[in-house]
């Protein structure tokens, strides 16, 4: 008898059926119903504070991210230093992020820069604040959890659908589909990705900036660093392909530098696009490859040879891809001037900053200047229910090299999630809810309001 048969023979007395291992097909998950107030897609920078506010305010609020823990370039990315929170020596951003960034530096007994003392020209990371990444992750979904929020991690949308009252959205993750029903939408996806699903209009740029793939190289000794030697090795790894344009430095002496502790150890990663997953498997393969070169090449100089890769982000860091096309469009004569919008939801800090292939000059902004980010801009022109919290701000390119920073990103999360709340509780959308309830939800919550 052969062993099938013998097995379904046994377990004929015991009424079981045995049978051989089942192949499943990918149609066969069953798409499950959920109903939610506010969906925020991506819980990022912007996301995760549009989540908690959304919640604090009484909405039933759901939160989608693709990844496995919230705070994405503060942490995944490793740019773990947000700001700017502060200008000319008085806080302009505060609220949710602002909170949690405080805990994280409390918890782990670390210690705020020197506010009161407006830094440099060019010299703005002096109020940039450290936090500890990790620690960052747990505290924002410990405050994500306790606002009543739904968090669902590796989860990515499939399919949306505009109906009279909201969304209806299809949600794909690992051995499940949901479909969730929705009044307000928020895009905090850093890409627009929810709005290009949609359809509507997008902007991006032929040439975008390039990311930054964070790392940290240990265990080597410069007491013996010659320069001399170093530029010509460093010429000569060039010429070779060992290393590349890119590869942390555009020059011998950035070069130096980076080997004496001068700079933080990263490099940019030109081609960088977080837009579709084959870009971003590219964008991270980049990144890893050019650490590696780097590694090796450090360990030809003299007092290098024991160096090591201490750490290394999981993700390349990306700048940019797609903007919204709002229904207000922030133009850099709007950032630099510090135009004060009739509906400026939250202020914004950082100098105009755009990175190409010769790396990054920052043009700082004139003294006592601070802008100011409108509801309209972070509404896709010509939409309902419908509100984008991030870098893909409707901006133009400088504009956005400014915009896109943490604390920004923050500032326009925590007004996207009062926006939805306040739209769910009227019954409207966001472009209708009164501003003066808008803003005064927003200061309640610790929020600066210009």
């Amino acid at each position: 008898m052969r062993r099938r048969e013998l097995l379904k023979a046994a377990a004929a007395g015991t009424g079981l059926w045995v049978a051989g291992p089942h192949v499943a097909s990918a149609g066969e998950s069953a798409v499950t119903n959920a109903e939610t107030d506010v969906l925020v897609i991506g819980g990022g920078t912007a996301g995760t504070v549009a989540a908690i506010q959304s919640g604090r305010a009484g909405a039933r609020t759901m939160l989608v991210d693709m990844l496995g823990q919230l705070g994405g370039t503060t942490t995944v990315g490793g740019v773990s230093y947000p700001g700017l929170f502060h200008a000319w020596g008085k806080q302009v951003i505060a609220g949710i992020g602002w909170e949690l960034v405080r805990k994280a530096v409390e918890l782990d007994g670390g210690t705020m820069p020197d506010f009161a003392t407006p830094p440099p020209p060019r010299h703005h990371s002096r109020h940039q604040v450290r936090v500890n990444g990790p620690l960052y992750a747990a505290l924002a979904e410990e405050a994500v959890l306790a606002a009543g929020v739904e968090l669902a991690y590796y989860e990515l949308p499939l399919a949306i659908e505009q109906t009279d009252s909201g969304w209806l959205v299809d949600l794909v993750g690992k051995g499940q589909r949901r479909r969730v029903r929705c009044r307000q939408l928020i895009d905090c996806t850093g890409g627009a990705d929810v709005v290009g699903m949609i359809g509507l209009p997008r902007l991006r740029e032929e040439t975008t900036q390039p990311g930054t793939m964070i790392f940290e190289l240990g265990n080597y000794n410069l007491a013996d660093l010659d320069a001399k030697l170093i530029q010509q090795r460093y010429e000569e790894a060039m010429r070779e392909g060992r290393l590349r344009p890119g590869d942390y430095a555009h020059s011998h002496g950035q070069f130096i530098n980076f080997l004496a502790g001068k700079g933080c150890n990263a490099e940019h990663v030109f081609g960088a696009d977080s837009s579709t997953s084959a870009t971003k498997t590219q964008a991270n393969i980049t990144g890893r490859s050019s650490v590696l070169r780097l590694l090796r090449f450090i360990r030809t100089l003299p007092g290098c040879e024991n160096a090591r890769l201490v750490r290394m982000m999981t993700e390349t860091a990306v700048r940019e891809t797609y903007r919204i096309q709002g229904e207000t469009l922030i133009t850099v004569d709007d950032y630099t001037s510090g135009r004060r919008f009739d509906d400026a939801v939250c202020n914004a800090f950082y100098p105009v900053d755009l990175h190409d292939e010769k790396g990054v000059e920052p043009k700082a902004l004139q003294p006592g200047t601070v802008p100011t980010i409108p509801l309209r801009a972070l509404v896709p022109k010509g939409s309902r229910n419908l509100l984008v919290a991030g870098r893909s701000v409707s901006s133009d390119r400088l504009a956005n090299s400014a915009l896109r920073v943490q604390a920004s990103c923050m500032a326009m999360g925590q007004a996207a999630g009062a926006a939805a709340a306040l739209a769910v509780q009227n019954r409207c959308s966001p472009l209708d809810v009164s501003f003066k309830s808008l803003k005064g939800l927003l200061i309640q919550h610790a929020a600066l309001v210009p």
